[in-house]
């Protein structure tokens, strides 16, 4: 059976060129990579994991952790393309991942750091907590396992997080619809427990105070993050601030629902009520009218957190902390007020 040894001895390298080159280290050469991989196709070689992991007490295995997975019709692709980036990045790495699926009740009943364990993985990266969810207090204050959250920012010497700019992302839908005459604003958040509400609302509060409007805490109401959701906080809209001209939803399901019930009341949108959404899921550029909605990069969150996770087990000397930027994409579900 080919070894490492033989592969630096063909390729005229030290054994530690070969091992970063085969586990995707960006400090070897493309050529040098090339040349070592086509040795070890040549040669047949292939890396024992069992036998790596006793050697090196790790595995190159990341627990990817979701609270709250539920099937949304295709609707919703978040988690799909957030997985998508952890596992192209965990490729480029040589890192393989494992998926869990979680809940609160589960939590209670098994730890993080026993899951973590039991699966035997090096580290691992949570999406969905809650910030009452048992694992999210785990993770803060006792755990000592690696590991990065996503839409929750916390951090320290061994925990890390990435997000995008959620205040910043209201802040400019909010700013849209103000430049486009609109000041009767109502919100549709998703709920209490998520942190990107409290972060969302922030943005919302922020536009107004920019632009010396007045915050009214009952045009604020909360759609749990549903299709469904967002169709009952509209009607409730409707019936309690008939003179709102615009809605922002703190995601496009619920906007999707808003603009349903919106229809069913025989309000058209953009021209009764605009309509913002937050995500930019593939169906918001295919519905009728077309949602305008602030665009953030789900890929880019899990691949960028699948690199600081990786860099964290490695020992690099990163900042702990990434926000990815976001973008408003206006199309046709807001209107100039004339």
């Amino acid at each position: 059976m080919a070894t490492i040894k033989d592969i630096a001895r063909m390729a005229g390298v030290s054994t530690t060129t070969v091992s970063r080159a085969l586990n995707g280290y960006d400090d070897v050469s493309q050529d040098t990579k090339r040349r070592i991989q086509e040795i070890a196709e040549e040669l047949d070689y292939s890396p024992n994991a069992v036998a790596r992991s006793l050697v090196s007490s790790k595995t190159r295995t990341i627990g990817v952790i979701f609270s709250g997975l539920k099937y949304t019709g295709g609707k919703d692709n978040l988690a799909f393309e957030i997985l998508c980036g952890i596992n192209d990045r965990a490729n480029e790495m040589n890192y393989d991942i494992l998926l869990f699926s979680t809940s609160p009740s589960k939590q209670r009943i098994k730890s993080y750091y026993n899951l973590c364990k039991e699966r035997n993985v090096d580290g691992a990266i949570i999406f969905g907590l809650k910030v009452d969810d048992p694992y999210l207090e785990e993770v803060i204050k006792k755990s000592n396992f690696p590991c990065v959250l996503i839409d929750i920012p916390f951090s320290n010497e061994i925990l890390g997080n990435v997000t995008t700019d959620n205040i910043e992302g209201v802040r400019l839908a909010i700013h849209h619809l103000m430049e486009w005459g609109h000041t009767n604003i109502a919100m549709i958040n998703g709920y209490a427990e998520a942190h990107v509400s409290e972060q969302r609302l922030r943005g919302f509060k922020k536009a107004l105070f920019e632009r010396e409007l007045p915050f009214h805490a009952s045009k604020i109401f909360d759609g749990q993050f549903s299709e469904e959701g967002g169709e009952q906080a509209m009607m409730r809209i409707l019936d309690e601030h008939p003179g709102v001209t615009a809605v922002f939803c703190s995601s496009d399901l619920m906007a999707l629902g808003a603009m349903r019930a919106l229809e069913k009341r025989g309000r058209k949108v953009p021209d009764s009520v605009s309509v913002v959404g937050y995500d930019d899921i593939i169906l918001s550029s295919y519905c009728s009218p077309k949602l305008t909605t602030v665009h953030q990069n789900k890929y880019e969150m899990g691949w960028a957190s699948a690199k600081l996770l990786i860099e964290m087990l490695e020992g690099t000397d990163i900042d702990h902390n990434v926000v990815l930027k976001n973008e408003l994409i206006i199309r046709e579900s807001t209107k100039r007020l004339l």
